[in-house]
């Protein structure tokens, strides 16, 4: 899938709040909590125009019940995708609008997200940095199967960098 690089905008936060509340309908109670994460989370920050969110459940099993559902709604079914424990399901097709992540809530990938993601609306530098980085990929890949694996090291160290942030030396 082609890169699509974009400045922040103030629909994003928009565009999470309409399907958190869709996926509401779907879903009903087994949704405890829908968090908006990753760069479209973050004011300033370049992004792919592709809202993550995260959907904390009661019990994971519970929402593969929804892949027939979901499919017929136009969502692609990932089901773990390389993570134990999650659900994904993306909107979109090679448009792809939202990915939609699914935990159950004692699952720690949780809080990983999470915790990223208030590192850095706590640090603007930070979103400098991670958006200059993401320009300098996008002119080396075209496609996200090159760009994604090239900012893995990059996003590794600056997770590393919020948990030790939120463990208490909140600098």
């Amino acid at each position: 899938m082609k890169v699509r690089l974009t400045d922040y905008t103030e629909d994003w936060p928009r565009m999470f709040r309409a399907e958190a509340d869709f996926l509401k309908t779907i879903f009903g109670d087994l949704i405890i909590k829908c968090e908006h994460f990753g760069s479209t989370s973050v004011k300033g920050m370049k992004a792919k125009p592709v809202i993550d969110m995260i959907c904390i459940v009661k019990n994971i099993d519970k929402i593969d019940l929804f892949n027939n559902q979901m499919g017929t709604l136009g969502y692609d079914v990932a089901g773990e995708w390389g993570i134990s424990g999650r659900r994904l399901f993306r909107k979109g097709g090679d448009n792809r609008t939202h990915h939609i992540h699914f935990y159950q809530s004692d699952n720690p990938e949780i809080e990983r997200h999470l915790t990223f993601r208030d590192y850095l609306r706590s640090h603007p530098k930070e979103v400098a940095k991670y958006s200059r980085f993401k320009e300098e990929l996008t002119k080396r890949y075209e496609t996200t199967s090159g760009y994604s694996p090239a900012k893995r090291k990059f996003v590794d160290e600056m997770e590393q960098k919020a948990l030790r942030w939120s463990s208490g030396n909140r600098k």
